[in-house]
Formats: structure tokens, sequence, C-alpha cells
């Protein structure tokens, strides 16, 4: 049976690394000739006007905040909703908990009093829908859905002898992303070879507990001379002036989006083996280093840096065509929507 209309209900109105896969979601339902519409509070309106400017039908419900619009979509759901709802992220999927024809796509470990939330939220729920099988393996009964990215041109960055190594790093400031780690491995490497390394920083600390901030404020503040700040840019120009994207997370990674982006670009990648990290460079061929161990980080970082380390750029190129891109992400989804369908709870 199909389906008339799928809608996509957002986490918040602001535009993070869940709605960035939501857009991505409903460029691929709708290039599966899928109805698709979305769902977003009125404040803040970002993630709404991205989906219009996208060419999508989006439905505004009036919300200033996590409560307001958690009430407005759930009134929303109970009078006007019809086909199935996609509930991108543990807000709208607690907003709606019991509500039929629902998929729950879950973006964060639900730990402490949010997994509590989830099970409130995945009661009579199609399918819970989980980005790698580390996250998987937390959630019983969960669908392991990859998150993909947009397609990179190849990095344009050629390094001179002369020049210093540049090292990125591209995402939210905060400690659980292990940059007081990365910045404290800089201050021994400018001391083993000063001069030769450089940090190019592209992030803010948007989303960050205050106190875990001032760990990383501290770190960051010992190399601020060999750190070029700069905000928040797209990724195409953080790949072209580096030479290693390290992704040094303490915590458990739902997936390593940044990863996946790189890797699209052809530039060396470094992670941590945080949650589903290591998923997406893969063991084979990535470049993995034990979270929190900075030895471990400045022993990688000094391998390629002599070229003593392959970084496999061409091998990591090829695993995102083959698992992270566009089109294998649109029949992830294909298969996504077909299981909803075929589940005990679907309601026609």
């Amino acid at each position: 049976m199909s389906v008339e209309r799928i809608w996509i209900a957002t986490n918040h109105g602001a535009i993070g690394g869940g709605e960035v896969m939501l857009l991505h979601i409903a460029e691929a339902l709708r290039e599966l000739g899928r109805d698709v519409a979305v769902v977003a509070p009125s404040q803040p309106s970002a993630l709404a006007d991205a989906a219009l400017a996208r060419g999508f039908d989006v439905t505004v419900l009036e919300a200033h905040d996590r409560v307001s619009w958690m009430r407005a979509l759930r009134r929303w759901d109970r009078k006007r909703r019809d086909g199935i709802l996609w509930c991108n992220g543990l807000v709208p999927s607690a907003a709606t908990a019991g509500r039929r024809n629902r998929i729950v796509h879950l973006h964060q470990y639900p730990a402490g009093k949010k997994g509590v939330l989830a099970r409130i939220a995945r009661s009579r729920a199609l399918l819970t829908v989980v980005p790698s099988q580390h996250f998987a393996d937390t959630v019983p009964g969960s669908v392991v859905l990859l998150n993909w990215t947009d397609p990179f041109g190849r990095a344009s960055r050629r390094r001179r002898p002369e020049d210093p190594f540049v090292i990125g790093f591209l995402g939210r400031l905060g400690a659980d992303k292990g940059l007081h780690v990365l910045a404290n491995a800089i201050v021994e490497l400018d001391r083993l070879l000063p001069g030769q390394v450089r940090l190019r920083l592209a992030g803010e600390s948007r989303f960050v507990d205050p106190r875990a901030g001032v760990v990383v404020a501290e770190a960051l503040a010992k190399i601020d001379s060999l750190t070029d700040r700069v905000g928040w840019i797209l990724p195409q120009q953080l790949f072209d002036a580096v030479d290693v994207l390290v992704a040094p997370s303490v915590a458990p990674e739902p997936f390593g989006l940044v990863a996946a982006e790189a890797m699209s670009a052809g530039v060396p990648v470094i992670v941590s083996d945080a949650g589903g990290l290591p998923e997406v460079v893969g063991a084979e061929h990535g470049m993995i280093v034990p979270a929190g161990n900075q030895q471990a980080l400045i022993d990688a970082i000094q391998r390629l840096m002599s070229g003593d380390a392959d970084p496999h750029v061409e091998e990591q190129r090829e695993r995102w065509q083959s698992l992270f891109s566009p089109s294998v992400g649109r029949e992830r989804v294909a298969l996504v929507i077909d299981e909803a369908q075929r589940s005990p709870a679907w309601k026609g």
C-alpha cells in the first residue's frame, strides 16, 4: 500500500548535524517520487527557511522553545497529520509518543533520562532508526540507516616543503569532541617540531555546556599563536586548506559526518575509536587512535607529516562512494520506508 505523504518533523529549528540529515532524507524521498513535507517550529526559523529554499512544502508551527514545540507538534499530529511521520530526533519522537505510523529516528545516544524518554517515544513506532551499528547495539530492535553526505570536490591544497603542516578540525568546540586532546597534542608537536604545525579551527561553541567549554578554552589558549579560527565555514573551504582532518572525540559519536565529508574530498582523516567513528573510516584503511590518547594522536600526525603513513585517500574516497554517497543513502531510505510499511504496527 502506498503512502500519500511522508512528513518529517525536526528536532528543533536550528541546524545541526541531525537537521542536515533531515534535509538529506527529504531530498532522498523526493528523488524516490514520494510526496514529502517538513514540519518545523517558527523559532528558530533556520531549518524551516532551509527547507523552503530547497522547494519543500513546509508546515511551520508557532513555537519558540522545546516545550512549546512539543506541544504544538502533538496538537498538529492529532488533528492534521495523515501518512507517515518521520520523527527526526528524540524531541518529535517523544512529543508524538503512542501515535500511529511513525518512524523514530535517533541521532544522539539515549542515555540516562533520555533513555527512559526514548523507550516512551518508541511506543507504537513502526521502526526505530539509528545512524551506526555501534548505536544500534545500544538500542535493541533498532534499524541502521547510515548517514551520508553531499559529494565534495577534491581538496586543492598542495603543501610545499616550506609550508607548515595544517591540521583541520570542524565541528562543535566541546570537550566531548576531544578538542582539548588535539590542542595539547599540538603543544607537544610544536615543541618537537617548532613552527611546522598549525591548527585550522572551524566551528563554534554553539550547543556546548559552558562548564565543558572552559576545558577547551584553556587548552586552545596554549596554542592561540598556532591557530587560525575560521568559525562556521563551508566544509569544502576547510578541506582546501588542510593536510589532515582530525576527529578526536572522547565521547561516543553516533556516526561521524565530518569524517565522511573529508573522505569524499580526498583529505586524510584521523579519528578516535569513539562510538561509530571507526565504522566510517573502516578498520582496514582508517587511521584510528584510542579516544583521549594524546600520544597516539601525536604519533599518527607525525607519521603523516613525515610521509611514513599511507593516508589511503583513494580507498577512503571509494569507501565514501560505496557507503556514504547520496545515491546509496537514497537506496537505504527506500528500504526503510518499505520496512516501515511491513511493520505489524502499520495502519494504512
